[in-house]
This record gives structure tokens, C-alpha cells and sequence, in this order.
């Protein structure tokens, strides 16, 4: 918690790491791996709305892990399925909102549909809001909010595309989830100490919290610690405490 304002913090991404360390150090196959993994995304969810978190952003599937193995990327996508389908009760009962960051155009027809049906199925629901960023990498994200802002700045410039400039605020306005507030912390576990194209425009000025622990074995107590540690920064965003 935040120790001046008593309260959690807003919007925590995670970027949910070391699958497949864990099953390899058990002498598993890594989608065993990506199978309790899914089960902590449970776990951590459920937690996260009893702690009055707004808005969980976790990082799913970047537009990196094309590379992985055929038989690895079916397999976390019927995840993604089994998840979506899953926990309907839950975000029913707690109003949960679910969300997506990425480019849908490069998911599987069937995955796109199950992701466009949750959303719409949740859209109204008041509780904590879940971003699933799958297929999503951060510098992917602003191409297309450039793109899109270009494209619709230029259609209206009376100079022509050749006097325009964008600002800040023209590229913001479309980015995926525009409307959704800039994480105050952003989670890593296993270790690593890497953004890997995670949340880069929005995360500018996130605290960071480095978790040694596999995802797989993550659980609420684990999230707890993370917000204890935010409880303790001293945010500034570039400026000085008078």
C-alpha cells in the first residue's frame, strides 16, 4: 500500500515469468509449465480484486513468442480459451471487466472471437478491469497508435499531411486502451530484470518490482509483498519533493 495515501496502487502490470524454468527444474515438459501458470494467473486475479485493484494489466503472449515452437503457441492459446471460458462465474459474481492490449488481427480467427465475446459479455461490469496483452509488444503498440493518429490528423489537416505534427496527447488518445490510467507498478518475476517491450509507453514512469520466483509458484501473498514494497517509494515523475 501506499503509505501516504493508504490506498493500493491503481494499475499493476505484470509481466508473468519463468514457465518454463519451473518445469524444466521439475523435469516437465514447458507447457506443464505454462498449465501453473495459468493457475497463478487465477490465484493473483482473485487476489488483486480483494485488494481493490483497479485496473491488472498481464502480459500474456508478446508478438515475440511467435517465435516459440508450434506446439507451445497452440498450446498457451487453448489457455487463453480455457481461461477465458473458465472464470466467466468469477468475473460475473465480481464484476470483473476483462480487456485486451495487442494486435488482434494476428491472433487465430478462434482465439480473436473468444477475446471479442469476453469483453463484450463484461464491457458493463463495474469491478476491477483485466488487460490481457496477447499478441502484444509495447513498441507494436505505438507503430499503430502513430499510425492511426497520422492517418486520421492528415485526412483533416488543411496543410496537408506535409505540416502536421503529432503530439503527446494525438498518440496517447490511440493507444489500445486509451481511457486506461498509466500503471504505477509494473511486477517481474523469475529474476530478470527487463521491460521486454512491455507497457513502454505507458510504463514511463511505473515502480518496478523484481520478484525471484517463478510465476507458477506466485500466489496473493506474493502480490501483497509487491504493493508493501510500492508502499515504501517516493514517486516523483521527473520532479522534487519541496
Amino acid at each position: 500500500m501506499n503509505t501516504e495515501t493508504g490506498s493500493v496502487p491503481a494499475h499493476v502490470g505484470i509481466i508473468m515469468d519463468g514457465n518454463g524454468r519451473w518445469a524444466r527444474g521439475r523435469g516437465m515438459v514447458r507447457t506443464q509449465g505454462h498449465l501453473e501458470g495459468l493457475k497463478a494467473a487465477k490465484r493473483v486475479v482473485k487476489a488483486a480484486s480483494d485488494m481493490g485493484i483497479s485496473y491488472l494489466t498481464l502480459y500474456t503472449f508478446s508478438t515475440e513468442n511467435w517465435k516459440r515452437t508450434a506446439e507451445e503457441v497452440g498450446f498457451i492459446m487453448g489457455l487463453v480459451k480455457q481461461y477465458l471460458r473458465g472464470e466467466l462465474d468469477f468475473y460475473r459474481e465480481n464484476r470483473v471487466r476483462i480487456r485486451h492490449a495487442g494486435d488482434s488481427e494476428g491472433l487465430p480467427p478462434d482465439i480473436r472471437r473468444e477475446i471479442e465475446d469476453a469483453c463484450e459479455d463484461t464491457r458493463n461490469f463495474t469491478g476491477m478491469q483485466v488487460i490481457l496483452a496477447l499478441n502484444y509488444g509495447g513498441r507494436d503498440e505505438i507503430i499503430r497508435a502513430v499510425n492511426r493518429a497520422w492517418m486520421f490528423k492528415s485526412s483533416g489537416s488543411p496543410g496537408g499531411a506535409g505540416n502536421l505534427r503529432l503530439r503527446e496527447g494525438d498518440i496517447r488518445q490511440y493507444l489500445d486502451n486509451p481511457d486506461v490510467p498509466d500503471p504505477d507498478l509494473i511486477v517481474r518475476t523469475a529474476g530478470e530484470f527487463r521491460t521486454s517491450n512491455f507497457l513502454l509507453w505507458e510504463g514511463a514512469y511505473a515502480e518496478y518490482y523484481i520478484s525471484g520466483k517463478f510465476w507458477p509458484d506466485w500466489t496473493g501473498e506474493d502480490l501483497a509483498l509487491a504493493l508493501q514494497s510500492y508502499g515504501k517509494r517516493e514517486r516523483r515523475f521527473g520532479g522534487i519533493r519541496v
